[in-house]
């Protein structure tokens, strides 16, 4: 769903707001919020976001994608954000479509990285064939889904994926669920849900994934978790879990 991600972190107080009551008014939060926040957040020219996010951090994070996926695989980009820089460096590479919920996001991505593919959408909602992409990214992306919406996706990103495909994502560490106002100064609010590491560990097993790497992403005010996750055969039956609703395709402007 979003865009490139962050963190709660913000260089002044913030005043109080109410959490959404809704899924849809917290998706409505993220989009407009990444709609006013996209330059504040990576502004035009500059070698890293307002957080310090480099195009070398991200090439390292990605480096077992470029280890193992063929030159050409289909790579999804789930919250690409403007396409800088993750999205960029994997389309160097691999066949990539970016999905995000904001559209200023998804119109700089269309300008800045060309070579691939972008489509405006929420990526708790949009639809891929199964078996037919080699690797998912999530950057920073799932804390801006609602909580409950979060293992899902995970299940239908372990069906789209081909056998042995691979899912890089950065999640929460820490439980949180909260709203900031004026964030970045961008004037606009912006959402975040987290679960825990261990519990975003249990979710990917129970999606049939197996957890190669999990590591801490220490950052100033905020810590997160990488995953490396690779498909491996059909997620487990689990008993007395009821199938989620199937929901409508691909959500475009």
């Amino acid at each position: 769903m979003k865009a490139t991600s962050t963190t709660r972190r913000t260089s002044r107080p913030a005043r109080p707001v109410r959490l959404p009551r809704s899924s849809v008014q917290a998706k409505a939060l993220v989009r407009a919020g990444w709609n006013a926040a996209s330059t504040f957040y990576r502004p035009e020219r500059a070698r890293k976001t307002v957080f310090g996010l480099t195009a070398a951090r991200t090439q390292r994070w990605l480096r077992p994608l470029f280890a193992r996926l063929p030159v050409g695989a289909r790579v999804i980009d789930l919250g690409c954000g403007c396409g800088l820089p993750a999205t960029r460096q994997l389309a160097r590479r691999f066949e990539v479509t970016g999905v995000d919920i904001s559209d200023v996001q998804i119109a700089r991505a269309r300008r800045l990285v060309p070579e691939a593919t972008f489509v405006r959408a929420d990526m708790s909602r949009v639809r891929f064939p199964p078996h037919s992409v080699q690797g998912v990214v999530a950057l920073y992306s799932l804390i801006h889904v609602p909580l409950e919406e979060q293992r899902p996706l995970l299940l239908r990103v372990h069906r789209w994926l081909a056998p042995r495909g691979l899912l890089l994502l950065i999640a929460g560490h820490l439980p949180y669920t909260g709203v900031e106002a004026d964030w970045l100064g961008s004037g606009a609010t912006m959402y975040w849900a987290h679960a825990d590491a261990r519990t975003y560990a249990r979710w990917l097993r129970d999606a049939g994934f197996v957890v190669e790497r999990q590591i801490i992403v220490r950052e100033p005010g905020a810590s997160h978790t990488l995953f490396l996750a690779r498909r491996e055969g059909r997620p487990p039956r689990v008993a007395g879990r009821r199938a989620a609703p199937r929901q409508s395709g691909s959500v475009r402007p």
